[in-house]
């Protein structure tokens, strides 16, 4: 059980049998009655986001996830498939549950699937991933590192804007939390 007071950004807790996290906090003291936490929260099955209210210091189940390695093997088309690292097992994980993820996920990486009582909640990707550039316009002679930025269309479908300097082949690193280039590799 973890108390409202210990509320804190990406905690996981339960209610009503569905994990949630904690988006934002707010701890509230009114000049007349009682403190209380006002929370956002996240239902990490639906993807729903909600504001409720919690009294200060009232108690609330921690919800426990459990993280496996996997890695991606392949799509059929409507299914992705990832494999357990230890037991060889394979899971099917369908667009929908993915949904963004997929336009990071390359064949034979591995990520964590995050699972709730068995159930399988997503995915958590490392926040950089190496994707190959396979098209994009070359780069026209005068055009500075620094200047400006064109599109590319990466290995997995992901459109994303890179400097001028990238060209066809390359390989660079993308920021999953944002869709953003970092780097050249």
């Amino acid at each position: 059980m973890i108390s409202t007071n210990d509320f804190r950004t990406g905690l996981t807790i339960e209610l009503d049998g569905d994990p949630y996290q904690v988006i934002e906090f707010m701890h509230v003291k009114p000049g007349k009655g009682s403190p209380f936490v006002r929370a956002k929260i996240k239902n990490l099955r639906t993807g729903t986001i909600a504001e409720r209210t919690f009294n200060a210091g009232e108690k609330v189940p921690k919800a426990v996830l459990e993280r496996k390695e996997m890695q991606y093997l392949y799509n059929d088309g409507t299914n992705y498939y990832f494999m357990d690292n230890e037991t060889y097992d394979q899971v099917g994980l369908s667009a929908a549950q993915l949904e963004e993820v997929v336009k990071y996920l390359k064949e034979n990486m591995n990520i964590h699937i995050i699972y709730h009582r068995g159930q399988v909640l997503g995915i958590d990707l490392p926040n950089a991933v190496e994707l190959t550039v396979t098209e994009t316009t070359p780069g026209i002679k005068g055009d500075t590192a620094s200047g400006g930025s064109k599109p590319a269309t990466l290995e997995t479908g992901l459109v994303i804007q890179v400097p001028f300097f990238i060209e066809e082949g390359d390989v660079i690193q993308v920021d999953t939390r944002t869709g953003q280039y970092i780097k050249r590799v």
